[in-house]
C-alpha cells in the first residue's frame, strides 16, 4: 500500500500506518470499528470539530486542507488506502487542526477514540507504530517547509508535479497522467501560491509541451523539463 505526501517527504513518511503493523494487530483494529463510505467532494472530517473517532482509509484519497482567516485554503497532505487521519486531534482531545475531504469513492473503518485509546494502552507495538509515523509525517513538514522557503513558485510548481508524477502517476504511450483529480485551486494551495498564478504556470508548461491539461486531469509529457526547472535556482551544496 503505497503512501503519497506533498513535496519535501522522505520514504519513511510514506509508508501508510496500516502498512506498519503486523497482519494480526492490523486486523484487531479494523474490527474495533464499522465501515464508512464517502462520495468525492464529502468531508469526512471537518476542521476544529471535536474529536471523536479516527478514520482509516481502505480504498480511495482525500486531502488534507487548512483554511487561513483570509479565506486562502492550503492542500497539506494526500491521504490514500492504509492511511490513519484524525489521529493526533484524537489522541490529544484537541479540535482538529485540518480538514479532509473524499477527492474520489473513499471508503474507511471508523475507530471510536477511546476504543483507539484503550487499543493502545493494551499494545506498545501498535503505540509505537503510530508515534513513529506522526514522528515522520512532522519531520516531512519541517523538510517541505524548509526546501520551499529557498525556492520560487515556479520552482515549487515543478517539484510538486514531479512528486505527483512519482506517487500518483500512471504511465501511458503519452506520457505520465496524474491519477488524483487535484483543481487549479488545490494545486496552487499545496505551493503557497494564487489561483492565478498556477494557471500562468501551466499555460507556460502547455506552450512548451511539456504538460497536456484538461478538467481535473494532466499529463506530463516532459518530466526531463520539469526536472531542470526544479533544479534552475536551488542553492548549491
Amino acid at each position: 500500500m503505497p503512501g503519497a505526501y506533498l513535496p519535501g517527504g522522505g520514504l519513511d513518511d510514506q509508508v501508510p500506518f496500516l502498512a506498519r503493523l503486523e497482519s494480526v494487530d492490523r486486523s484487531a483494529l479494523l474490527a474495533l470499528g464499522h465501515t464508512l463510505t464517502f462520495a468525492p467532494r464529502v468531508v469526512l472530517l471537518h476542521e476544529r470539530e471535536p474529536s471523536s473517532h479516527v478514520l482509516f482509509i481502505v480504498q480511495g484519497w482525500s486531502k488534507v486542507t487548512s483554511a487561513a482567516p483570509n479565506g486562502y485554503e492550503a492542500l497539506l497532505a494526500l491521504r490514500g488506502p492504509g492511511d490513519i487521519i484524525g489521529e493526533s486531534a484524537a489522541l490529544t482531545g484537541r479540535p482538529r487542526s485540518a480538514t479532509v475531504t473524499a477527492l474520489e469513492d473513499v471508503r474507511a473503518v471508523a475507530v471510536e477514540r477511546e476504543h483507539l485509546i484503550a487499543f493502545l494502552a493494551d499494545s506498545p507495538t501498535v503505540s509505537f507504530a503510530l508515534l513513529g509515523l506522526m514522528s515522520d509525517r512532522t519531520r516531512a513538514a519541517d523538510r517541505r517547509r524548509l526546501e520551499f522557503a529557498s525556492m520560487s513558485v515556479r520552482e515549487r510548481f515543478a517539484v510538486l508535479l514531479l512528486d505527483l508524477a512519482r506517487t500518483h502517476g500512471r504511465r501511458t504511450d503519452e506520457g505520465i497522467e496524474l491519477s488524483v483529480p487535484l483543481s487549479k485551486q488545490e494545486l496552487a494551495g499545496s505551493v503557497g501560491a494564487s489561483r492565478e498564478m498556477v494557471q500562468r504556470l501551466l499555460k507556460e508548461l502547455r506552450t512548451r509541451e511539456v504538460v497536456v491539461t484538461g478538467r481535473r486531469a494532466l499529463l506530463i509529457v516532459r518530466p526531463d523539463v520539469l526536472r531542470r526547472i526544479a533544479r534552475a535556482e536551488r542553492p548549491g551544496p
